[in-house]
């Protein structure tokens, strides 16, 4: 059976400019419209989720990880996407949840995590021992690291239905899982040194050898590291000019090994191809998507204004949402700073999107049922959705209405397949490097 995750890898080593972009959310209109796009591309789909969202435990969202794999398959069959062009993937896998207990429990805890992810059918698994736990630094070395990320690659081996169908990540050159940078640090964002990357790589190939896992460590094919492209509450930061080829030649001595870049949203167009040039293959998306759904659930919100006018029945999606951010704070709290009126802004507009934790709470999802509800009785005319979505999203919009959606639905849809679209840029096979950087 063919791993399109190594063909995007091995290409990249061979010199195109080739790159998968990886999802990251359990927001389903999320997750339906990048199998939408996937399957009109006929691209492969690459969803994954983090151990503080999905675990042994039910995670933020509830799921276990089989609960998560048939979520998601269930949605991506629903949009014509085929089995084998979905890969499901692990982010951050480690002790992260559990890094308030002593190390020893802690890693008890991960180990579970790792079992029921392989067995659940994860195959892409990036291991994370980066944090501390309690009585530790809060970032532990590279060798500490390593050698758990070691054990807990063990586990996998262990409990996988195919271990050889297994992939490892390595190395957290990130914020920690869910998170950005917060509004009051610096900007501008130092790329990874190239030799901390080659050290980190050669730590954890060691690790894995001191275990005896030498066919797991063949199967180690990308590090994450920090390229300079970071996002705050109302910043970000852009990939620099640099052209990368210092940091990609840490790459040369080891075989099919590529770069997994985290925090890529909101970055310009040209950022994606830039990035699989200087040995990205694997850019992660997440909050960028949530972004443009809550976008167009606030214009679809505005536009019932305008079509309803004093008549209007249904709740102000943004009021529900503020009640129900202020009533359970715990998601936002710790990631905004500033005064009352700085924090409400960054509670709904923040680059950091602290509120899609709340899409699911069940007066949210009342309100948006009575939105579309209320819609849907009106016939909408062209001008006033061109009033509040681009053009390029109306018209992708009218496309998605072919599949049986409504356009309200449809135009949802189409403002996160717009953010998402340009991570799908055009493979090249042979750039020439210095004009493609």
């Amino acid at each position: 059976m063919s791993n399109p995750l190594l063909e995007v890898i091995t290409a990249n080593r061979a010199g195109a400019r080739a790159a998968l972009p990886s999802i990251c959310s359990a927001q389903p209109d999320v997750i339906l419209a990048s199998a939408l796009l996937a399957a009109e591309k006929n691209a492969t789909l690459l969803l994954e989720a983090t151990s503080n969202q999905v675990n042994q435990d039910g995670g933020y969202t509830g799921m276990k990880p089989a609960d998560f794999v048939s979520y998601v398959k269930g949605i991506c069959t629903s949009a014509g996407l085929p089995e084998d062009a979905l890969i499901l993937g692990g982010d951050h896998l480690g002790p992260q949840a559990w890094r308030s207990m002593p190390a020893e429990k802690a890693m008890a805890k991960a180990k579970e995590l790792m079992k029921a992810y392989v067995q659940a059918g994860f195959t892409k698994i990036h291991l994370d021992c980066s944090e501390g736990c309690a009585g530790e630094e809060a970032q532990v070395g590279d060798e500490l690291s390593a050698s758990r990320a070691a054990e807990l690659a063990a586990v996998c081996e262990e409990f996988a239905p195919d271990p050889t169908r297994l992939n490892y990540i390595v190395g957290t050159e990130v914020p920690p899982p869910g998170g950005a940078r917060e509004e009051g640090e610096a900007h501008g964002i130092e790329p990874t040194p190239p030799a901390r990357a080659s050290r980190t790589l050669q730590m954890h190939f060691e690790k894995f050898d001191v275990l005896g896992l030498h066919a797991a460590k063949e199967r180690i094919c990308g590090l994450v590291v920090q390229p300079g492209v970071e996002f705050s509450p109302f910043h970000i930061d852009h990939l620099p000019a640099d052209d990368g080829k210092a940091l990609r030649a840490a790459l040369d001595p080891f075989t099919n090994v590529v770069f997994e870049a985290h925090s890529t949203d909101y970055q310009l167009d040209n950022a994606f191809p830039r990035l699989a040039n200087m040995g990205f293959a694997i850019l992660k998306v997440g909050p960028a998507l949530t972004f443009a759904y809550r976008q167009a659930i606030y214009a679809l919100d505005q536009m019932l204004d305008w079509l309803d006018e004093d008549k209007r029945t249904a709740p102000k999606i943004s009021k529900i949402l503020e009640t129900e951010m202020l009533s359970e704070p715990k998601y936002w709290r710790s990631h905004y700073q500033g005064s009352d009126h700085e924090l409400r802004l960054l509670r709904h507009f923040s680059y950091a999107d602290r509120i899609r934790y709340y899409w699911p709470q069940e007066k949210v999802q009342d309100a948006l049922e009575a939105l579309f509800a209320a819609l849907q009785t009106h016939k909408i005319p062209e001008t006033l959705l061109l009033q509040l979505f681009a053009s390029q999203t109306v018209e992708r919009a009218r496309a998605l209405q072919s599949y049986g959606f409504g356009i309200e639905k449809a135009l949802v849809l189409a403002e996160i397949q717009q953010a998402l679209d340009p991570y799908f840029f055009e493979r090249v096979e042979t750039p020439q490097l210095e004009e493609a950087l």
